[in-house]
């Protein structure tokens, strides 16, 4: 077939299929417009998901006759005043995003320029366009699109029920929000509200939180840990959720660049490393993180929705979030998630309103309770017959001297005062009560101190006064001998016993008396599900976990009044305390108010 040019109204529509997938995609072409133009609100209807008509209106700079005319051009911008596309500083530049629109549904467009005597609109359908008329407007621009897709049916069949395309809008919507706190939105269809945002006042960075937490949620704000660094001219800004509130999915994460809101692999990827040690693989941190770039060390066009980006020196930007995440994440020390203690006491409640514990009559005992009462450790005279010091001192768990330094009660994590089923430390604190789970709280203690080593002069060992064999698969032994340098580092001395079986020398020293057997057998199971490629310095959470686990105090085991004690002045003293490797909460605290409550006291 003979080559031949394609008419402007196909080829408009081609670039439409491209940069306008839903009217989601539509709804943030014209917010970017709307925000280039400095605008201080932005409000979008809908109607029928969008599908029906589709309105965007602001307060900013509008346009005169001649540009609206412009504007509805391809490749015709405001955004490049020097043709420069290196040094990219606004939001939308292609001068695609009308044109394309216009070109498969019916536009109406009408502006105001700032200071003008009257507004024109100008009335554009399937790509035909007509000539501007005088129009009402008091400021700003205020675009209305009817019959998204209308020129291309086919298009118009792949979109989803209103309400999900509604959902991508929003989302769309919020995640501009999130980038200009200081920028009134506004979102409704049908005539009802479904986000209403007024324009952040005050500091930029009280802004911003509360900007994340009207979006995010309540949660979020109360445990929000701020970012801010600079690294070679990069400079990254934000909230992270602390570990212990977490999703499972990565869905209330968001990442922008220069104000942009990007889906970066590369940025995911830094999230996942710098919360490596404290969450599950399975579960996800909840974020908002602000990267500011000089323009030419990022290309920005590399996406025709402008959704991903490509960084001249991704290590330094990964090493710049990585970095800065953990340091916050170690400035949060041993605190845990308002969310833990909210979940205990919905646990408490009863499903009933006014059925308060405490207020039932007769031989009938609570459910859940035995005539034997409860099974608890005498909460003042320990475990061992150790009377517990009213000032709370005490040797450490691992045999290490304790210096009190004030009454207990006065710690934040407080005084031990009882023992539960051989698992639960319950301490009292100045205006409440905490409750511990001495395994995974150790296991947090053990995996820092471990790191810790590493870190320094390497992992202290203790020879084996008879070396302990433990026989394994051939294939498991195999895996185990190979990584015997490795594996030395990290404290655990053992060599190949045959073709099934190793044998173990020396053992970290700071895991104490532990069970060899179950330790290997454990270690050789990670091993096995791990890329053989990788070090076992880039895997540390995984190993070292696995060892601080059977180095760890375990649920049964009694302690006495001065090793709670002891264990609770050392989590104060650890970061990362608040939860265990997995991200799971090490303790959950209950104001004495929200106790009260529950017994209808207040």
């Amino acid at each position: 077939m003979p080559i031949r040019r394609l008419p402007e109204t196909l080829v408009n529509q081609i670039a439409a299929g491209e940069v306008v997938e839903r009217p989601a995609s539509a709804v943030k072409e014209l917010i970017e417009n709307a925000l280039d133009a400095g605008a201080r609100r932005v409000d979008v209807s809908l109607r029928d998901g969008g599908k029906a008509l589709i309105a965007v209106t602001d307060d900013g700079c509008g346009m005169t006759r001649e540009e609206l005319e412009l504007a509805v051009e391809r490749h015709a911008t405001s955004k490049l005043p020097d043709d420069d596309l290196v040094h990219i500083r606004h939001l939308g530049f292609r001068g695609e995003a009308l044109p394309s629109i216009a070109a498969v549904a019916r536009v109406t467009l009408t502006s105001r320029q700032s200071g003008a005597d009257e507004a024109w609109a100008l009335v554009v359908e399937g790509g035909k366009q007509q000539k501007p008329k005088p129009a009402a407007l008091d400021r700003g621009t205020r675009v209305e699109i009817r019959d998204l897709f209308f020129a291309t049916p086919a298009r118009l069949k792949f979109l989803k029920q209103s309400r999900t395309e509604t959902g991508y809008t929003l989302d769309i919507v919020k995640r501009l929000a999130m980038a200009n706190p200081s920028v009134a939105f506004s979102l409704e269809e049908d005539g009802r509200d479904h986000l209403r945002l007024p324009a952040g006042q005050g500091d930029f960075f009280d802004q911003r939180l509360k900007r994340l937490s009207a979006i995010m949620g309540r949660e979020f704000g109360e445990n929000a840990l701020p970012i801010e660094a600079e690294r070679e001219g990069i400079r990254l800004s934000g909230f992270i959720g602390l570990p212990t509130l977490n999703r499972s999915t990565s869905q209330l994460q968001y990442l922008f660049v220069n104000g942009r809101p990007v889906r970066d692999k590369l940025l995911y990827g830094a999230v996942r490393g710098a919360y490596r040690d404290f969450l599950a693989h399975d579960r996800h941190p909840l974020l908002a993180l602000f990267l500011d770039i000089p323009p030419d060390e990022v290309d920005v066009n590399v996406h025709p929705m402008k959704a991903e980006v490509r960084f001249r020196d991704q290590g330094v930007v990964r090493g710049l979030i990585v970095s800065a995440c953990r340091h916050a994440l170690a400035e949060a020390r041993h605190r845990a998630s308002t969310t833990v203690a909210e979940g205990a006491l919905g646990a408490f409640r009863r499903e009933q309103p006014g059925n308060y514990a405490g207020s039932y009559r007769g031989s009938a005992l609570p459910r859940g309770l035995s005539d034997r009462g409860f099974d608890y450790q005498a909460p003042l005279s320990g475990l061992a017959g150790e009377p517990l010091a009213p000032d709370g001192s005490a040797r450490s768990i691992d045999g290490a001297p304790e210096e009190p330094s004030g009454p207990a009660t006065d710690f934040p994590l407080g005084a031990a005062r009882a023992q539960l089923h051989e698992t639960y430390i319950v301490a009292q604190t100045a205006d409440g009560i905490v409750i511990v789970d001495q395994h995974a709280a150790h296991e947090r203690l053990v995996y820092e101190r471990m790191k810790e080593q590493m870190a320094g002069a390497g992992v202290a060992r203790q020879i084996l006064l008879i070396p302990e064999v433990v026989e394994l698969e051939q294939e498991d032994a195999r895996r185990l001998a190979d990584r015997a340098e490795e594996l030395a580092a990290l404290g655990l001395v053992l060599e190949a016993f045959g073709s099934g079986a190793v044998v173990v020398r020396e053992v970290p020293a700071l895991l104490g008396k532990l069970d060899v057997q179950g330790l290997v057998r454990d270690l050789a199971d990670e091993l096995s599900e791990m890329d053989q490629a990788l070090a076992l310095t880039e895997r540390l959470g995984e190993v070292c976990g696995t060892m601080a686990c059977h180095g760890s105090v375990r649920a049964g085991r009694r302690l006495a009044a001065e090793e709670m004690n002891a264990l609770l002045r050392q989590m104060e003293a650890t970061p990362h305390s608040g939860q265990c490797n997995h991200g799971r909460p090490t303790y959950v605290e209950l104001k004495l108010a929200d106790i009260e409550k529950l017994f209808g006291r207040r």
